[in-house]
């Protein structure tokens, strides 16, 4: 049977960058009860997106656990690279690329940053022109390179701990809740990716929180999301009640 070649757009070739970069992620799940978040959310006439709200709960939690801000890097030798701070990566569409596939977008230190702002730079990331949004005119143009010349500078970007946190972030967040579905298996470059569900009518949402086994355990991650329903439900609900 005879086929037909098919052009490859340049969204779909970052992705299989990506994962060329990417390393098997261990998964840990978690059920969080969101009772004073959703209520104090509920209560606002503009409410933020759930994207931004779980990145800076995240990114605050990471500020007491270094293990969440580690990279491992392979040269010049097996090595553990600590950054002090957070930086978030969150995964988006712009129409203007391919509409149906996901590129990341650099957030920056979400915990430094009010919900607003954080809502602001992913409503940029998605709609403002190309040259307006740095972090993607960046990749974009790398992804435009010769396969050869891409291989190396992801290879030499994911091996230098500077470039990699400035590049890739400590931790990335992507969601098909919309869509009424979830996913459950994922390769990234890591260290970290998280997922999250819908809200249930018992005010619970369901995340799994995905890990690079060879910087740290379960035992960590589990703690992690422990320490995330807490910020969730304390840090980010009053956020949101003096915004009220």
């Amino acid at each position: 049977m005879r086929g037909q070649y098919k052009s490859m757009s340049l969204a779909r070739r970052l992705v299989i960058d990506l994962m060329h970069a990417s390393v098997p992620l261990v998964v840990v799940e978690r059920t969080l009860k969101l009772d004073r978040l959703i209520q104090t959310r509920s209560s606002l006439a503009v409410r933020p997106g759930w994207t931004p709200i779980i990145v800076k709960a995240f990114c605050i939690v990471a500020r007491s656990e270094p293990w969440l801000r580690t990279f491992y890097l392979q040269w010049p030798w097996p090595h553990f690279y600590e950054v002090p701070r957070s930086i978030a990566m969150a995964a988006i569409v712009r129409d203007s690329f391919d509409k149906d596939v996901p590129i990341l977008l650099k957030i920056g230190a979400a915990d430094e940053m009010p919900l607003r702002e954080i809502e602001a730079i992913l409503q940029s990331g998605k709609n403002a022109p190309l040259d307006d949004v740095p972090a993607l005119r960046r990749v974009m143009r790398i992804t435009r390179l010769p396969m050869p010349l891409r291989r190396l500078v992801w290879w030499f970007g994911l091996n230098n701990g500077r470039l990699r946190a400035n590049n890739f972030g400590t931790f990335a967040i992507t969601s098909l809740a919309t869509t009424g579905s979830e996913t459950v298996v994922l390769n990234s470059p890591g260290p970290s990716m998280m997922t999250y569900g819908l809200i249930k009518p018992d005010n619970t949402m369901k995340i799994l929180l995905h890990w690079d086994h060879r910087i740290y355990d379960g035992v960590l991650a589990a703690r992690a999301l422990q320490k995330l329903e807490d910020v969730l439900n304390g840090e980010i609900a009053d956020e949101l009640l003096a915004g009220a």
